[in-house]
């Protein structure tokens, strides 16, 4: 059994794809370095990742590719979901291969494997786009905590850069341990270790909180509570749109 080791990135896994057609032989498994099972009878093969080998991979896969499908791996990479290195290698081993799209070919299972979870991303990138509330702390800086089921932050950066091009602010996947900050001209990885945010709930501590968003939290509360009619609501469609899990990010809902 034959079983590659890689860092853990995307550029890892298509570094992997392009050794496997360069040597001419491809894994039975692709695991994340440090986290592969002691097997004695399996030859581990620990692969570094090299950004031109991924580039020359990642520009055959998109011409490969149609044009509503050109990030499909990338973002089926990004649902961290047991297996999709391998299912993204076979993905590109018949996209390679034959002629035919194969992007709807739904009896293969590594196809089926690449779009569902492809689909699970776009989704949950959508939701966080939705629902993610900032806070404002006392030096002015607009920070919010988020956990999200698949690694969608780097799918939304773009979004709020835009949005929110004239103030600092600090998007924090809780779960991942990892976030980005914005200074009002670049976008930077960070890693927190401050006990003013709650991991829990992702909320700023009230003391390194701006007056400022005290106030707009209580008026935004009074609006919400206002505006809803409660002969209307309904908690099942409430929960469709606004699934349960977002609830404690968001301002309206404390």
């Amino acid at each position: 059994m034959l079983v590659f080791i890689y860092d853990g990135t995307f550029e890892g896994v298509l570094t992997c794809i392009f050794e496997g057609y360069n040597s001419r032989r491809f894994p039975d498994a692709i695991k994340v370095k440090g986290k592969q099972s002691q097997d004695m009878f399996a030859e581990l093969i620990a692969l570094e990742s090299d950004s031109g080998k991924a580039e020359r991979v990642w520009k055959g896969i998109r011409q490969k590719l149609t044009v509503k499908n050109k990030q499909l791996l990338y973002y089926a990479f990004l649902s961290e979901a047991q297996g999709i290195e391998m299912n993204i290698l076979r993905f590109a081993q018949r996209l390679f291969t034959e002629k035919a799209s194969i992007e709807t070919d739904f009896g293969d299972s590594h196809v089926l494997e690449v779009v569902q979870n492809a689909r699970k991303v776009k989704k949950e990138a959508m939701r966080m786009m939705q629902f993610v509330r900032f806070q404002q702390t006392k030096d002015g800086l607009y920070f919010c905590g988020i956990e999200p089921r698949y690694d969608v932050l780097p799918l939304v950066l773009g979004h709020f850069r835009s949005r929110f091009a004239d103030q600092q602010w600090l998007l924090y996947d809780l779960k991942r341990n990892y976030g980005a900050y914005y200074d009002k001209k670049t976008v930077e990885e960070v890693e927190l270790t401050s006990s003013e945010i709650n991991r829990h709930t992702g909320q700023v501590s009230e003391n390194v909180l701006n007056e400022g968003d005290a106030l707009y939290k209580t008026l935004w509360k009074s609006y919400f509570e206002n505006i809803s009619i409660k002969e209307r609501k309904n908690l099942r469609l409430q929960r469709q749109h606004m699934p349960r899990r977002f609830w404690k990010y968001l301002t309206e809902k404390q």
